[in-house]
């Protein structure tokens, strides 16, 4: 027993020894990078480092060394002296070597240092904010002028928006159609062919108001305008929180019809893009019903909901499924059983 505790002893001591010191595996291993370059700690200029580092290079590199027992050592030196340049060169990596030379009990931390700064890239961070942003933004600019062309495409398709384009294009002299057939004739001055869709494309997208997500595109609607814009806009909402404040809470003034609009989206929980979608007749029926106020909108709400139920259940697609549950009351399977 007395060997057994004297082993386990004495391999705790070996333990406790490899614990402090300079490690193997890091930085210049148990050599220190500032003796391996020849330069004082204390008096360490970074000016005198890159000339200190190509004298030694120069000395110790392997073309110049033609014995291979030789070259073998110089191989070895001159890879010390290059990763003894690499961890000086860098003020924070020469920072973190420091607290390892001065806290070498604190292993665990000193290796999640070394590999740390090891298997970071070396790229600075706000170029790559910069770049994920713009690849964003541009993602988004053209998505939402694909967008936008589907809604056009979609809108020359409709007879309705196609007919009425094709009216304007003739009070406009764009194009001549012949009373007799209703075809479009040719232009006699130029010979060519008329582009009848590029025209009527033209005068759609012109006249047609696309709103919500297959609006025109634009960069005021992107990521990275947002973020630029973003001191003003928080400078704006600050000075109109200020002036709501003022002016209905403290002076107790009627609410003016903007402000009335803003009250009714926010009960109805509409972004601005899907309040302005909606029918005139919609609005003016919000404003008649005084929606603004918490508590008419309620009651408007409940009605709502009330109205939606009586034609649910009136429907026959209702009634049908009404009859086919009462029917088949305790035949049905679930997961539950």
């Amino acid at each position: 027993m007395n060997v057994i505790a004297l082993a386990l002893g004495l391999f705790a001591l070996i333990e406790a020894v490899q614990c402090v010191g300079l490690a193997p595996g890091l930085y210049c291993g148990l050599e220190i990078c500032y003796d391996v370059l020849g330069l004082d700690r204390e008096t360490f200029r970074k000016s005198e480092l890159a000339k200190t580092y190509r004298k030694l290079a120069k000395k110790f590199h392997p073309d110049r060394v033609k014995n291979e027992e030789d070259k073998a050592i110089a191989e070895e030196r001159f890879r010390l002296v290059a990763t003894a340049y690499e961890t000086l060169k860098d003020d924070e990596t020469r920072g973190f070597y420091d607290y390892y030379l001065d806290h070498p009990e604190e292993r665990y931390y000193n290796y999640y240092q070394y590999y740390r700064m090891r298997a970071t890239p070396k790229v600075d961070v706000r170029l790559v904010v910069i770049g994920v942003v713009s690849v964003i933004s541009l993602i988004q600019y053209l998505s939402a002028k694909n967008k936008y062309s589907e809604a056009i495409d979609y809108a020359v398709k409709v007879a309705k928006y196609r007919n009425a384009a094709i009216d304007i294009a003739k009070d406009r002299g764009l194009i001549d159609v012949d009373p007799k057939t209703g075809k479009i004739r040719k232009n006699k001055k130029s010979k060519e062919a008329v582009d009848i869709e590029a025209i009527v494309r033209a005068i759609v997208e012109e006249n047609m108001d696309v709103r919500g997500g297959y609006k025109k595109e634009s960069i005021y609607d992107t990521f990275a305008w947002h973020i630029v814009s973003f001191p003003l806009t928080l400078f704006r909402y600050v000075v109109w929180k200020v002036r709501w404040i003022k002016k209905y809470n403290v002076n107790g003034e009627e609410y003016d019809e903007d402000d009335k609009m803003y009250l009714i989206r926010k009960n109805l929980g509409m972004t601005e893009c899907q309040f302005a979608c909606l029918e005139p007749n919609e609005i003016d029926e919000f404003f008649d019903e005084k929606l603004w106020l918490t508590e008419k909108f309620q009651q408007w709400k409940e009605a709502k909901e009330l109205e939606e139920r009586e034609k649910l259940a009136n429907s026959g697609r209702y009634k049908r499924y009404r009859r086919y549950m009462k029917s088949n009351a305790g035949n049905t399977m679930s997961f539950v059983e």
